[in-house]
């Protein structure tokens, strides 16, 4: 097959798999997979199962208002502590790292500020079929709670593929999934 063959498919494998998710979703319906619209509308961020048991729950930018500065450039994570992600683009980079299922449907753990580069504790529910609230706090008492609402339509510049494909948002390396080896009968003669 060609390459834009391939492209196509898996283009239509990942629709396939985000459509199945939705439907997933609702017989779960703490589980906060799916692609979700920020309160203020200026990004989206695909949340998804991740970590070696599948437990866990990860986000990355999937869709930009604004992806490119003034000079057409993919905007950066310029302002990253790490100094080796600080080439990426902001568009498909991780932005929820992991977090832990809690009681009541929640899940804990941090979220990756790119207009700072700054980490801060993060927890996130359901509050309805097509709601999510997350609740970020700068110190225990300091904290904001947004609403985002889950879409269902690809918008132009969306990132549709799966994590990891080229179309795809890419998971940083300690979230990145691993191929577990498989051993075939000459291996294990």
């Amino acid at each position: 097959m060609n390459f834009w063959v391939r492209m196509c498919w898996r283009g239509v494998v990942a629709v396939v798999l985000m459509s199945s998710t939705g439907r997933a979703e609702a017989a779960s319906p703490a589980d906060p997979s799916g692609t979700w619209l920020v309160e203020d509308g200026r990004a989206r961020i695909r949340l998804e199962r991740c970590g070696p048991t599948r437990e866990r729950v990860c986000g990355f930018i999937v869709w930009m208002k604004v992806s490119d500065d003034s000079r057409g450039r993919p905007l950066r994570d310029e302002l990253n502590p790490d100094p080796e992600k600080r080439s990426r683009p902001l568009l498909g980079h991780q932005l929820i790292m992991g977090l832990k299922p809690a009681p009541e449907g929640r899940f804990d753990g941090e979220i990756y500020n790119a207009e700072d580069g700054k980490s801060y504790a993060v927890s996130l529910w359901r509050d309805s079929s097509d709601r999510l609230k997350l609740k970020g706090c700068l110190i225990r008492f300091l904290c904001q709670t947004q609403t985002w609402t889950q879409t269902l339509d690809v918008q132009p510049g969306q990132l549709v593929g799966l994590t990891g494909d080229v179309n795809g948002p890419r998971a940083d390396k300690e979230w990145a999934v691993v191929p577990t080896p498989v051993k075939t009968k000459a291996a294990a003669k």
